[in-house]
């Protein structure tokens, strides 16, 4: 989700737009056209939407981890910055977990060097737009196409080469038409299933009682590396990551093909 401290999370409804004027903004980015609105961010596949884009990648908002029950995806979201993302990764690092870091393409574009070590690491890499509009849901498609391929761009500028597999929009606040755009550009939508809202400090032991209560199935879990002092954040992974490897837990990536 990915939030930044003086931001409100919110789930929204996309702004209306007519269906011509859809029809050809997607059709030029070549995704299928989708009905205008989203009346839940939370709510994917809805109605007569098509399941799949044209890459094959599903349109809906991944929640759930790779592979069986006992797998848990944990992703990063709002850097990469250049105080905590480093012991983000020291964190994971020690624990030897990969996670899948949401960045926002403007913090990609200052902090190359970031995005680099992250991929080289062999972390998955996620488009969290190109500066974090919370509102962008309410904006017109191609207002939105450009904020997620723009983002898509300044993070593969970075890395060349390696792949963006994700989109996250900022907030949570997906459209049918954002969902279209990032599926088309080979872009899982992704959610989260875990949210312990270290974003808004709420203090490690809020935050661990959040994390360590009663998990989903398959579980995708939220933190943050940016938008502010993630000093809880960090100490929630030192403590978290070995609590989830000792209750059987596997690490590893947010379902990309399927469901």
């Amino acid at each position: 989700m990915g939030i930044t401290s003086s931001s409100v999370r919110r789930r929204r409804a996309g702004s209306a737009v007519a269906g011509s004027v859809l029809a050809l903004l997607l059709a030029a980015a070549g995704t299928p056209a989708l009905a205008a609105t989203d009346g839940s961010a939370g709510r994917s596949g809805a109605g007569s939407e098509p399941a799949h884009g044209a890459t094959g990648i599903p349109l809906g908002i991944s929640r759930l981890a790779q592979g069986p029950g006992r797998s848990v995806a944990i992703t990063i979201d709002d850097g990469p910055d250049p105080r905590w993302t480093p012991q983000v990764l020291e964190v994971l690092r020690q624990n030897h977990v990969k996670a899948t870091f949401c960045m926002i393409g403007t913090k990609a574009q200052k902090y190359p060097e970031l995005v680099r070590e992250v991929a080289a690491e062999g972390h998955q890499l996620c488009d969290h737009s190109v500066d974090h509009d919370v509102t962008m849901d309410h904006k017109p498609v191609d207002y939105q196409r450009r904020q997620i391929l723009d983002g898509k761009a300044m993070i593969e500028k970075a890395v060349p080469g390696v792949a963006v597999n994700y989109y996250r929009a900022p907030g949570g606040a997906f459209t049918p038409d954002s969902r279209a755009i990032a599926a088309a550009s080979g872009m899982r939508p992704l959610g989260w299933s875990v949210d312990p809202k270290d974003w808004s400090r709420p203090g490690l032991s809020a935050i661990v009682a959040a994390l360590e209560g009663k998990l989903p199935a398959q579980p995708t879990v939220l933190f943050h590396d940016g938008g502010g002092d993630r000093s809880e954040t960090v100490a929630a992974l030192k403590q978290y990551l070995p609590w989830l490897a000792g209750q059987g837990y596997g690490f590893t990536f947010p379902a990309r093909t399927a469901p």
